[in-house]
């Protein structure tokens, strides 16, 4: 009986340590026969191999990972509960169009945010068992986002907002990036960096408690969204020089790609210039065309602030700035 137990266990490998700060624990290139075995298992030799294409360390792993999913875990909110949906209030007409307007805008771009980690997900070898963690439950954010937001626009209307040609160009340029590093950063790092901007811009100037309180919710979660996207694309750059270059490029790539197109369209701009004055008043309307060209500075600023957090120079963070999409995500 123990020959035989002997006999079915030689060649075994332990896969790693379920610890990951464990010298060796996360093995830089897991073999494709660990297959699912948990990180730390035994594994039994012979077993069939498994076709997952982001098998590398350095292309997904952060030491941060694993931080960023309790964290993320510990902070999951209720739509139910977490918005006040029976709150009374009552908005011009205009203002509650261009609330309907930007919240249509929103659940478009939200959707690309959902798909992009999903269509990822699948193909993370589950060694890396912490990062797969941390972008399912991103989707599961973004699932949310979706309900929040389409529930917000309902409220008074019964129709949504406007889809321009130019914002659906936009998104499928994230949606076609078949490189995990690259999608990453255009998503996440200037994508859902640009869209935290606007979202604490909402919450300043949202014109009623429900779309300042689902704003407000949907920013803490996509704060960590980019922290993922930095934490483990600085660990790739470290590791790999050549990667900067192909982030340089992803961006001119999509500049191009996207340069015969309207980018941010007049609807959506008009109505958050319209949601930050809250009336027709023309002194409003100058008042609120000043806080959107603001946002758009503070974008600017916080990409390039990214930037040169995975190791960007000024000047470079800068043009990278300025080439990303005028349709914010």
């Amino acid at each position: 009986m123990g020959d035989a137990v002997g006999g079915r266990w030689r060649g075994a490998e332990r896969a790693g340590h379920v610890d990951p700060r464990a010298d060796g624990g996360v093995a830089e290139v897991p073999p494709d026969t660990w297959g699912l075995a948990a990180r730390g298992a035994t594994v039994e030799a012979g077993g069939p191999r498994f076709g997952f294409s982001l098998g590398d360390k350095v292309e997904v792993w952060t030491d941060e990972a694993a931080r960023l999913y309790a964290q993320a875990a510990a902070a999951q909110w209720d739509p139910d509960t977490a918005v006040d949906w029976d709150a009374t209030f009552e908005l011009p007409p205009e203002v509650e169009d261009a609330v309907v307007q930007v919240m249509t805008y929103l659940i478009e771009n939200e959707t690309a945010a959902l798909i992009v980690p999903a269509r990822f997900l699948a193909q993370i070898h589950p060694h890396f068992r912490e990062v797969m963690q941390v972008l399912a439950i991103q989707v599961a954010d973004e699932a949310r986002h979706l309900e929040v937001f389409t529930r917000r626009a309902r409220l008074k209307r019964d129709a949504l907002g406007l889809s321009t040609v130019g914002g659906q160009a936009s998104l499928k340029t994230l949606l076609d990036e078949p490189d995990f590093a690259l999608a990453s950063f255009l998503l996440s790092v200037l994508g859902e960096g640009s869209f935290l901007s606007l979202l604490w811009f909402l919450e300043e100037h949202a014109p009623d408690p429900i779309t300042r309180a689902v704003a407000k919710l949907s920013a803490q979660d996509e704060a960590r969204h980019v922290a993922f996207g930095l934490a483990h694309l600085s660990r790739h750059g470290q590791q790999d020089p050549g990667l900067h270059d192909r982030l340089a490029d992803a961006v001119l790539r999509r500049h191009d790609a996207l340069l015969n197109t309207a980018g941010l369209n007049e609807e959506v701009f008009d109505a958050l210039i319209l949601l930050a004055a809250g009336s027709w008043q023309p002194e409003a309307i100058a008042a609120g065309y000043d806080r959107v060209v603001a946002l758009k500075q503070h974008m600017d600023h916080g990409r390039r602030t990214r930037l040169k957090r995975l190791g960007f120079t000024e000047a470079r963070a800068e043009e990278l700035s300025r080439l990303h999409t005028r349709n914010f995500m």
